[in-house]
């Protein structure tokens, strides 16, 4: 692992630990050549699952892209670092557990949405506003009254 501060190939693990529900090793790590010490984090990242877009192509199954929708959607909201984490290992085990080569990039957002209305009904209306590509103001509205009367019963 190449040091961030003097760019050296050679460092010693000082402390390692599992995060994420064990999903993730965090790795403290000290340069052998700066002395510095810096954070390493390793996932198990799955090639075998491949996205098929609305448009037929295939693309290969990357949790980073559910985190960046779900950070867009919960911008400015009170929403932990921690939380977002969870949010995202939560969707990624649940299309890991139903689909084992190929998951539709709709079941993907659906996925998102379903965990997005859980926890924030805000991120979850700014996400369904863009995944669904809502056709005019009305169709928005509906959805937010729908959503309102449904949080409320």
């Amino acid at each position: 692992m190449r040091c961030p501060f003097c760019d050296a190939n050679d460092d010693k693990v000082v402390e390692s630990r599992n995060v994420k529900e064990g999903y993730v090793v965090r790795r403290r790590r000290e340069c052998l050549s700066c002395k510095k010490r810096f954070t390493t984090y390793e996932e198990v990242l799955r090639t075998d699952i491949f996205v098929i877009k609305n448009d037929g192509r295939r693309e290969e199954f990357n949790p980073a892209n559910i985190r960046r929708g779900m950070e867009l959607a919960c911008w400015k909201r009170n929403i932990l670092a921690e939380d977002l984490d969870r949010m995202q290992q939560e969707v990624v085990q649940s299309l890991t557990e139903k689909f084992e080569q190929e998951v539709p990039s709709s079941r993907v957002g659906a996925e998102v949405m379903q965990v997005l209305r859980r926890n924030d009904e805000v991120a979850y209306i700014r996400f369904a506003s863009i995944y669904r590509k809502f056709s005019d103001l009305e169709e928005f509205i509906s959805e937010v009254k729908k959503e309102v009367s449904t949080s409320q019963s």
